[in-house]
């Protein structure tokens, strides 16, 4: 059986073995975390709040409906859109999991509980999502800008 902090799969090493993941399961979500070992049974903290978090904060990989682009790019743009967590703490990495929707989070993000962790995405992945997403995006640009 598997137990709670241990990965479905092997780590996954690129953005097309990513995407054909999310084809195959559409509810999976990204998490930068310390792992789900130290996930496990505790939900995220609003940091502006100090208010616990019904369940962990994580993004979907899933595109939405209206993404008209390439799903390469969607993942891309996910996954450096928090890349900063483990950039500011290298305990911090990317994994996929997924689990039961229990609400949102102050920025609308989705919240999961009963966490099932199901791979953890290997830095060449993030380097080459990281590339993609700076050739693809204006990157880190803002309305403002």
């Amino acid at each position: 059986m598997l137990e709670r902090h241990e990965f479905e799969r092997e780590p996954v090493g690129s953005l097309a073995e990513l995407e054909d993941l999310i084809a195959q399961r559409p509810e999976l979500h990204l998490r930068y975390s310390e792992g789900p070992a130290q996930d496990d049974g505790g939900g995220s903290i609003d940091t502006e709040s100090g208010l616990e978090l019904p369940g962990l904060s994580v993004n979907p990989l899933a595109p939405e409906p209206w993404w008209t682009r390439p799903v390469a790019d969607w993942l891309a743009r996910q996954l450096c859109q928090y890349r900063h967590l483990a950039e500011a703490n290298p305990a911090r990495f990317a994994w996929v999991l997924t689990g039961r929707l229990v609400g949102r989070g102050p920025d609308c993000e989705p919240l999961l509980d009963d966490a099932i962790p199901v791979a953890r995405l290997e830095k060449g992945l993030l380097e080459e999502a990281d590339s993609r997403y700076r050739a693809a995006f204006d990157a880190e640009r803002g309305p403002e800008d």
